[in-house]
């Protein structure tokens, strides 16, 4: 059981004997809510997930310092990798840089690429598992979704049957509005933003990236997309396609479906 859904069982101070009667309590309700266990696999994927990313926080973190340094001696290169690149290059033959704080830098810069080499390796070895997944390359089919939300999804989801709509597996991600609501009055806000934040930022990402295409393409490629763009801001607009391709996701894996292109597209 998620220990939010435990918490409002516990009466006054906490501990073990009171944690202990809030779990009996709460674990008896008929609606209450439970997390499937994971298989071995799943867990492995996960982890592989969660150690790229924590590679990926680490290069911003050092590709940040290494631009904070040189901006301290006046050096200063454009936005970018590849900015970073010429900062490093140029560090070597740089006299305003001390000789102390060039071989900090210069550090930075093999730990840097070392990083960089991790990743790619990390990448290497998620599209080898998405290859070997089915699950995971129906998954890829959908515009917006490749190997990494595909991989993702399928590492984080025991069972997709626990969800009863693909609304609730939104919902579960945090891309659906928060509500408050009172006194039969409907009140919708921003999203909730709860749930997985990483499987929340990789179908942002995709559905920004869909929305790319769809400008390169002209309005005649996705009509629903182009009207909802025309009167909603970008980043609006890819959370609700966000929350589409979400419901896809779930819709696909629990009914062990394949992507079918809509009738508008197909004839485009």
């Amino acid at each position: 059981m998620p220990p939010a859904y435990v918490k409002p069982y516990v009466k006054r101070q906490k501990n073990d004997a009171t944690d202990a009667e809030a779990i009996c309590e709460a674990v008896g309700r008929a609606n209450m809510r439970f997390v499937p266990t994971k298989t071995p696999e799943q867990q492995s994927g996960l982890v592989l997930h969660r150690t790229r990313h924590l590679f990926i926080r680490q290069q911003t973190s050092v590709i940040n310092a290494i631009r904070a340094h040189c901006a301290e001696f006046g050096i200063v290169a454009p936005v970018g990798r590849c900015g970073v690149e010429e900062l490093l290059c140029g560090i070597a033959n740089e006299k305003r840089v001390p000789e102390l704080a060039r071989a900090c830098l210069l550090a930075l810069g093999a730990q840097l690429r070392r990083i960089k080499e991790q990743i790619l390796e990390f990448d290497r070895m998620i599209t080898a598992w998405h290859r070997g997944c089915e699950t995971s390359r129906r998954l890829d089919e959908i515009p917006g979704v490749g190997p990494a939300l595909a991989t993702a999804v399928v590492a984080s989801i025991a069972d997709p049957r626990a969800f009863r709509s693909g609304r609730d597996f939104s919902a579960w991600i945090g891309l659906v509005p928060k509500q408050s609501s009172s006194g039969g009055k409907p009140k919708l806000g921003s999203i909730s933003k709860q749930g997985d934040r990483y499987l929340r930022g990789l179908f942002t990402a995709g559905a920004l990236a869909v929305i790319r295409y769809a400008k390169i393409r002209g309005t005649g490629h996705r009509p629903w997309l182009t009207a909802l763009l025309a009167r909603r801001p970008i980043k609006v607009a890819a959370i609700a396609l966000a929350n589409k391709i979400a419901r896809m996701v779930w819709a696909m894996m629990a009914r062990g479906e394949r992507y079918r292109e809509p009738v508008a597209l197909v004839a485009y």
